[in-house]
């Protein structure tokens, strides 16, 4: 069995982060090892608290797996600040991780902050010089650049713009664009790929974008071309955002194991 891991936030909740990267591996068959960089206090109505764990110790739990298992490709969530950022990156630059796929986490759904504001000069330089694939949402894109992103065209420009610091395949998301499907840009250096899926009408949106880089590591470790990969991640979220459902009072998860239960639609949670 083929094997990803995932550097990121715990979700006490169970909606993001490692929570929903571990499930989203799963899934899809690939075995999940994991490090943890944050712990929050979350739930489906936003994040009440954070402890950071020490950057030190993201590189030993990193070190325990990449020692023992062939992890065939790695994907990082939530990093918190530039201590970490930076801990990550030389331990992928140690172990020759080739295959990194950088999640920008900057904000969560509920617009608590997760990425401080000076760390993002350091993922700039320490992390997408090191990553294959990079995958930021509209906001994320905007933070990166220091532009505003909100229209196709600026997509593209964006995604130019990242590529240019070193990120040899950036995917920037187009879910929050106010247009009858969800459209994603895949830029390769050369051209433009667009991967488009109908828009699913529903509330339950907490750790999409987590479980879309999750499936694109995946895909990865089990030796799918990147545009490939984007576009099988891109159908299973939408597949996933389909069967969601909501186990809290805020924003549901979703359902990452739908492919399990068929019967899911006829129960509730």
């Amino acid at each position: 069995m083929k094997v990803a891991m995932t550097v990121a936030g715990s979700d006490s909740g169970g909606g993001a982060g490692i929570q929903a990267d571990l499930k989203t591996f799963a899934a899809l068959k690939v075995y999940g090892a994991s490090a943890i960089t944050a712990l929050t206090a979350q739930n489906t109505r936003g994040v009440e608290g954070i402890h950071l764990v020490p950057p030190s110790f993201v590189a030993e739990q990193m070190e325990a797996v990449l020692k023992d298992m062939r992890v065939e490709a790695l994907k990082t969530g939530m990093l918190a600040n530039g201590e970490i950022i930076q801990s990550v990156a030389e331990t992928c630059r140690k172990w020759e991780i080739s295959r990194l796929v950088v999640d920008p986490v900057m904000v969560a759904k509920s617009g608590d902050m997760l990425l401080e504001e000076e760390a993002v000069d350091r993922l700039r330089e320490e992390l997408l010089p090191r990553a294959l694939v990079i995958t930021p949402n509209l906001n994320e894109a905007g933070v990166i650049t220091a532009e505003t992103v909100d229209t196709l065209d600026k997509m593209k420009k964006a995604a130019q713009q990242i590529n240019r610091l070193g990120t040899p395949y950036v995917v920037v998301k187009g879910g929050h664009l106010q247009e009858e499907e969800a459209l994603d840009v895949i830029y390769d250096g050369n051209e433009f790929i667009f991967s488009r899926m109908p828009r699913v009408d529903t509330p339950n949106t907490h750790g999409t974008g987590c479980t879309y880089a999750a499936a694109i590591t995946a895909g990865l470790a089990r030796g799918r071309e990147v545009a490939a990969a984007v576009q099988e991640a891109h159908h299973y979220v939408n597949r996933a955002l389909r069967y969601s459902k909501n186990p809290g009072k805020g924003a549901g998860p979703l359902h990452h194991l739908y492919s399990f239960y068929q019967e899911w639609e006829a129960h509730e949670f």
